[in-house]
């Protein structure tokens, strides 16, 4: 099957899945006028001015020392963080996404990975907990750890307190918050690592609207431009990065936070019990079954299953119609 087939295929679909924005989020009717100015002239590297303004302001938004936009997904910012920061030896969580530990292998730092116990009744990972970080950063020599949070299912860590710890530590707390770009946005979402980390990386493209594989870095201690230097092509997509400059000041505005606030009251509606810390991650008791249920009779598309729980992925692109479809799904399956 071509790959043009599979993007006709995926189309007809109701998607809970990532890219967030399921084809219609409002950023994306502008792309394609965008696309006309699909040139190399605005370099990275060596930046023109709408481009250093537009991270300068965007690191004013967040309350960051510095915000990079990147159009290399959130692994080249975790890769750029550990290449910035130079460890001799990092904490990895064994079941992390591999960009930690390439990243690790790249800025040649000794990788120590630690273990998670998983959650027995519904299957997958818990966020890390601060009695675990304590005891890891107690028993090892570690210059940086690595912490996922949310998780892919949404559990989200106490990053607050792990900073404190860390920084009595010395040691540099690096967020993989792929899955928590909203939460800078939306008092009832959780509190997101930005404020707290050393590095915080954000998906743009999972849950905020953002176009693949559009993502940010945010420091608040080091400048991570050389480092981010050298894994990144010096032929960026300026369409990709006029798009994150309009995907945050969307999120930014009174209308984003809204749409947002309204995202979840919609979600709310579906009277599930929440069973993580994140709402727009939809968690559902029932596994491979209920997955193929929704698929194969409703054409309803998750974002992962396991024998135990289903996860849908809500985002920007979320409207109150998918909603619905999925609420009369779930009716008709359950009862």
């Amino acid at each position: 099957m071509s790959i043009m087939s599979i993007l006709k295929k995926k189309t007809k679909n109701t998607l809970y899945t990532t890219p967030s924005h399921g084809g219609s989020f409002c950023i994306l009717h502008k792309f394609y006028q965008w696309y006309k100015a699909d040139i190399s002239e605005v370099d990275t590297f060596a930046p023109q001015e709408a481009l250093i303004k537009a991270e300068e302001h965007a690191s004013k938004i967040y309350g960051t020392k510095y915000t990079k936009f990147l159009t290399n997904g959130s692994s080249s910012g975790i890769i750029t963080a550990l290449l910035a920061t130079k460890p001799k030896s990092v904490l990895i969580w064994d079941n992390a996404h591999p960009c930690h530990e390439n990243g690790a292998k790249l800025c040649g730092a000794n990788s120590i990975k630690y273990t998670l116990s998983k959650d027995n009744e519904l299957g997958i990972y818990r966020a890390i907990t601060v009695q675990k970080v304590e005891e890891l950063l107690n028993k090892h020599q570690a210059d940086a750890i690595i912490i996922t949070s949310p998780t892919y299912e949404g559990f989200v860590a106490d990053i607050k307190r792990i900073s404190e710890l860390c920084k009595a530590k010395n040691v540099t707390l690096i967020v993989d918050e792929a899955h928590g770009a909203l939460y800078p946005f939306c008092d009832e979402l959780p509190m997101s690592a930005v404020k707290f980390a050393d590095f915080t990386i954000q998906s743009l493209h999972k849950t905020a609207g953002g176009l693949n594989p559009t993502a940010l870095l945010h420091s608040n201690n080091i400048d991570p431009t050389e480092a981010l230097k050298m894994i990144t092509t010096t032929s960026p997509s300026y369409p990709m990065l006029a798009s994150i400059e309009a995907n945050i000041k969307f999120l930014n505005s009174n209308r984003g936070k809204s749409h947002i606030k309204n995202l979840i009251k919609d979600i709310r509606k579906l009277n599930i019990r929440q069973l993580n810390d994140d709402p727009t991650k939809i968690l559902l008791k029932g596994g491979y079954k209920l997955s193929e249920d929704l698929f194969n009779n409703y054409f309803i598309e998750d974002e992962r299953t396991n024998e135990k729980t289903t996860m849908l992925l809500c985002g920007v692109g979320t409207n109150l119609k998918k909603i619905n479809k999925l609420q009369k799904a779930l009716k008709n399956i359950i009862h």
